[in-house]
């Protein structure tokens, strides 16, 4: 968890807060009913086991059974030539923001701070789902009481 190896004092509130809520809430506060139980599988009638090769056939095809060597040798060409090109287009860009001003320590710090706002965002929202199932109601309806739009 990035937050917590970076920012630890950051997240020990929110655990301790969710810790708390998921204690309030009983074992099978909004679960599902379990499903009824099923009928042991039986084998069709004519039973017993076939004869002959015709066994089970995995739907996972076997190392050999794959396309032919020199095929194999032009996909593996061919997904080559498009990650090069993947790495020339990155690159473009790359100079690209470095033109126009942006350091990679910039675009580094930018970056971090997206995964720690990612990372509260979602400790936020699992409070909010912990929330609504203790009131019964669902997240949408807890948004005003918090003065947060849908679109967050």
């Amino acid at each position: 968890d990035y937050s917590s190896r970076h920012a630890p004092w950051r997240t020990a509130p929110v655990r301790r807060e969710a810790a708390a809520v998921a204690e309030r809430v009983s074992p099978g506060v909004g679960r599902s009913p379990a499903p009824p139980p099923r009928a042991p599988l039986r084998r069709a009638s004519g039973g017993g086991r076939r004869s002959g090769a015709a066994g089970f056939k995995s739907p996972i095809p076997s190392p050999r059974s794959c396309q032919p060597h020199g095929a194999n040798e032009e996909s593996l060409q061919y997904e080559i030539e498009e990650l090069k090109q993947k790495d020339l287009a990155l690159d473009q860009e790359i100079a690209q923001l470095l033109s126009e001003g942006y350091s990679l320590e910039e675009l580094e710090k930018h970056i971090s701070l997206l995964h720690e706002y990612n990372d509260i965002k979602d400790a936020g929202q699992m409070l909010l789902g912990k929330l609504a199932v203790i009131r019964g109601v669902t997240t949408k309806q807890l948004y005003p009481e918090y003065d947060l739009e849908l679109s967050d």
